[in-house]
């Protein structure tokens, strides 16, 4: 009686790792090979070899891009040197990044590990830009006053939670004030490795004010890229291991309220909204297996999608563009600028297209 329970036991334990490796390899696209969707003109942004894991461009075509991303289980091509927080103008004919230098002797540049970015500008046209940074694998928010003439940003603050044990991205919505999506990738290797696996759904979004801090929404399956619509109105969220991007209305109380869900074939990472159209510029992972296992014989590819009429009924989705690795590996964010497209990756390169 003791063998067949034992056997029983030792089947229901492999059936149970057999259904959740199955579930972890379906939400990581593991098997997906990328169909190649080119556009013209596409150059590589000189300066950038170590990842451009977030980018901000500003009405005026100057951008910003956070880059040596350190991020536990994921590849770096420059581990010895601290992260940087490049600018780059799109309205020069063969744009190039320089490093702005960070003023104020408030920040360990040691330990500077940016991550998600986002800017504010204020009724006097002052551009504040809010960095995630993840120094000795925690996190913080980094904020900075940028100095337009002087190239260089001012550093004003770090904003450290409880409640914030482990940013993924955020968006402003003042000089101090932000949505943030929050996992437990920094937070805890053990908690990150069974919610990586088993899909425990802990990921969540806060809301953060020097006045008040909450959880606006939560149960998301790695919740990670994070954008407001063009009025205001809107929160969208992306859902990486769930291919999902979610939208929330935003009330004045600064809570959401869940709206709708669309769901898509690839890793959904982070979210730009367009200035002009309102449309969502999205960079993906059409195979997630390979950013996590890199092998150089078979790169992670690149994937953007391009999301319109996000509130109608029908959105329309189109992939502007797909590549398998050759040029360009882990896209995560792509944004446009006057009829060009700018793609960047957590570890590799970045790239800029005519549309």
């Amino acid at each position: 009686m003791a063998k067949l329970l034992g056997l029983t036991l030792v089947g229901l334990v492999l059936a149970l790792y057999k259904n959740h490796r199955s579930s972890y390899q379906t939400r990581l696209n593991a098997f997906r090979e990328v169909t190649p969707v080119d556009l013209p003109n596409c150059t590589l942004v000189k300066g950038i070899e170590a990842g451009a894991e977030d980018l901000e461009i500003l009405p005026n075509g100057l951008t910003f891009f956070s880059t040596g991303l350190k991020y536990p289980g994921i590849k770096s091509f420059d581990p010895s040197k601290p992260g940087k927080i490049l600018l780059m103008d799109l309205n020069e004919k063969e744009p190039a990044v320089s490093e702005l230098a960070i003023m104020g002797n408030t920040l360990d540049m040691s330990s500077f590990n940016p991550h998600g970015i986002s800017t504010f500008i204020d009724e006097d046209n002052t551009v504040y830009l809010l960095v995630v940074s993840h120094p000795d694998s925690s996190s913080t928010v980094e904020v900075f006053k940028f100095q337009e003439e002087e190239r260089s940003l001012l550093h004003l603050k770090t904003i450290t939670h409880e409640l914030l044990p482990s940013i993924n991205d955020i968006a402003a919505v003042g000089p101090e004030s932000f949505y943030a999506t929050n996992d437990h990738y920094f937070a805890d290797p053990y908690l990150r490795s069974w919610e990586m696996y088993l899909g425990l759904s802990w990921s969540n979004v806060v809301y953060y004010s020097p006045d008040k801090v909450r959880v606006v929404a939560d149960g998301f399956d790695f919740a990670n890229g994070i954008g407001i619509s063009l009025d205001g109105k809107y929160v969208y969220i992306a859902e990486l291991l769930a291919h999902k991007i979610h939208v929330y209305e935003k009330h004045a109380n600064w809570t959401l309220t869940p709206l709708k869900v669309l769901s898509f074939d690839t890793l959904v990472d982070n979210i730009s909204v367009d200035p002009v159209t309102g449309d969502l510029w999205v960079g993906c992972h059409p195979n997630g297996m390979r950013i996590f296992f890199y092998d150089s014989e078979n790169p992670p590819g690149s994937e953007v999608l391009r999301i319109q009429s996000i509130l109608s009924e029908d959105p329309k989705v189109t992939v502007v563009y797909a590549e398998n690795g050759t040029v360009l590996q882990g896209t995560t964010v792509a944004a446009v600028y006057k009829g060009k497209l700018l793609i960047g990756t957590v570890f590799h390169r970045a790239l800029c297209c005519d549309l």
